[in-house]
């Protein structure tokens, strides 16, 4: 089950009517979020890790970004002007206001928080349509269905064409790469099918290395609650 802390709602303001053709959201967080639903089936896929998930593309995003380095397994900001994005930006306040600890940490935190506010982006830029209605007539939660399919079927070509064996790995786009990998480690078959996985096992440890120490602390954070649930 995710953990999450309650926090304010944003107040993002209005947004014009779209003309033309949608573009792709900037963020990793945003494009993760995308690739994860499950257009045959009108739903996202694994909710249960989405949060873990999009916190590491967050972090990712920061690390490309400048704004965070690795110190001996932890997360160190440095001295880069803060993001524009308002999510990333609350991100590294939060890493900034605290002492130094490991990725795993702040994948763990505000996983449900995290959730809501891509999904609450995505919708402001209406990439996707959030509806209230209720679970068997009773539990109250949301229906999510894209706007824009044409940009997730961009995103999900350009993740997965990072395993084509002619390109080569030096030569990819870190973005990219950290899609895929994200995707692979998070089991979302959704954007990489089982098999698709198992055939280009190497190449995507070879991306998990370039994308840097996110990955592997995401792999951990989610068989450490795979692990919990079990156990219950």
């Amino acid at each position: 089950m995710m953990g999450g802390q309650m926090t304010m709602s944003r107040t993002l303001p209005k947004r014009p009517a779209r003309v033309g053709p949608a573009a792709p959201p900037e963020s990793l967080a945003a494009r993760i979020f995308l690739l994860a639903y499950d257009p045959a089936k009108g739903r996202l896929t694994g909710r249960s890790t989405l949060g873990k998930v999009l916190r590491a593309a967050a972090l990712i995003d920061l690390q490309l970004r400048g704004n965070l380095a690795d110190d001996n397994g932890r997360a160190k900001p440095t001295g880069t002007a803060v993001p524009n994005d308002e999510i990333l930006a609350g991100l590294l306040t939060e890493i900034r206001s605290s002492n130094p600890r490991k990725w795993r940490t702040w994948i763990d935190r505000r996983n449900v928080a995290m959730i809501r506010d891509i999904r609450d982006e995505l919708a402001h830029a209406q990439l996707i349509k959030v509806e209230p209605y209720r679970f068997l007539g009773l539990i109250p939660t949301n229906r999510i269905t894209l706007r824009q399919p044409l940009v997730r079927r961009q995103l999900l070509q350009h993740t997965t064409d990072v395993l084509r064996p002619a390109r080569l790995v030096s030569r990819i786009d870190l973005r990219d790469a950290a899609l895929a990998v994200l995707a692979s480690t998070a089991d979302l078959r959704v954007v990489i099918p089982k098999d698709v996985r198992n055939r280009h096992k190497d190449r995507l440890a070879q991306l998990t290395i370039r994308v840097g120490p996110v990955p592997p602390a995401l792999k951990k954070s989610i068989q450490a609650s795979h692990s919990s649930s079990g156990a219950g």
